[in-house]
């Protein structure tokens, strides 16, 4: 009798052992880990198994119970989905954590932002000071891959270059990305943005394609506030109509890219230069686009309010970006006085 009470003590004891035992190895699993190389890529080579890939994580301090660790992968994990990449590990981390991410095989990458309303002489500079091959590219020389119009000939034929239709929004690229692969991307997700009903939208309205592009890009630079760009649009539309010049200053900041002399200020000589995108200048559109827009410019652009505005100002009561419309040139002067004294107290800040 004895006997069989020990033998069930026992097995009690080894039931009790294994259990604690199991929670500890489950909740040194799931303990997070602080450690100083979150900043710091670590490289995963192909090919390596798991003993090397926690041995090597070990030895950068991000886990610190390797075997514990072995044994929860074994019973509980999946090693099999493990997969080469270059990873950074936030800090602390588990190692339950660590293995969803050796699950992602992330490789490392170059990230890359284009602002929207940013001009093609705008992204090469960038491009120029990101991608750096084994031949590194000047900034005139990314400008010069963009004249290439190979990608999008069947969308705009009368293209002679690739302003507007590299689509601003951030990107991921491999290391060795060249500036030629960052240019096919940028115009493969503006094909990829543009919807075929909005071509059928643009036949409609008596526009062509690149003409929508072209009046995005300007409702673009004139307004940063989603909810009004239609507005913005109407007056465009409603100026249009009427053969008025737009008087667009964005344009006159792309004439002075475009020669180069681009300083930071609307001068005299920009607002005088003789030039089909001048638009203080022309009636109608300019030729082509004067930069990069968003889905929310060319929607705009697409389907504009149905106003009577012809003119708008900033609203400097607001100071938000957004702006004052108006019918008539009266009402826009004397909007446009009060903005001009709130400009000069400003400027005196």
């Amino acid at each position: 009798m004895r006997f069989i009470q020990f033998i069930v003590g026992f097995a009690l004891l080894a039931i009790l052992a294994a259990a604690g035992f199991g929670y500890w190895v489950y909740s040194t699993a799931n303990t997070p880990v602080a450690h100083t190389k979150a900043e710091e890529y670590i490289t995963v080579e192909k090919g390596s198994t798991p003993t090397q890939i926690i041995s090597k994580l070990t030895s950068q301090g991000i886990i610190k119970s390797p075997v514990i660790t072995q044994i929860y992968l074994r019973v509980l994990g999946d090693a099999s989905k493990f997969k080469a990449g270059d990873y950074k590990f936030k800090s602390p981390i588990s190692p339950v954590e660590l293995f969803k991410e050796l699950e992602t095989g992330k490789e490392r990458t170059i990230k890359l932002t284009i602002p929207e309303g940013w001009t093609r002489f705008d992204i090469s500079k960038r491009i120029a000071a990101n991608f750096l091959p084994e031949s590194p590219m000047s900034e005139e020389e990314v400008l010069d891959l963009m004249d290439d119009t190979s990608q999008i000939r069947d969308f705009d034929p009368t293209a002679k270059n690739l302003e507007g239709y590299l689509y601003p929004t951030t990107y991921e690229f491999p290391l060795d990305a060249t500036p030629k692969d960052v240019i096919k991307r940028l115009v493969s997700e503006f094909r990829q943005k543009w919807k075929p009903e909005w071509t059928l939208r643009a036949n409609e309205i008596g526009k062509s394609p690149r003409q929508i592009v072209t009046i995005a890009s300007l409702i673009e630079n004139e307004s940063k506030v989603d909810s009004e760009r239609k507005i913005v649009s109407s007056v465009i539309y409603n100026r249009l109509d009427r053969g008025m010049a737009l008087g667009i200053d964005a344009t006159n900041v792309y004439i002075a890219k475009m020669r180069g002399k681009w300083d930071g200020v609307i001068n005299k000589s920009d607002i005088d230069f003789d030039s089909p995108y001048n638009t203080r200048k022309i009636s109608g559109l300019p030729p082509g686009p004067i930069s990069s827009a968003s889905e929310s410019a060319l929607e705009a652009a697409l389907n504009p309010d149905k106003t009577d505005y012809l003119y708008y100002v900033l609203n400097v009561e607001k100071n938000d970006g957004s702006h004052n419309f108006y019918e008539s040139a009266a009402e826009f002067e004397r909007g446009k006085a009060q903005y001009q004294r709130w400009l000069s107290t400003q400027r005196k800040k």
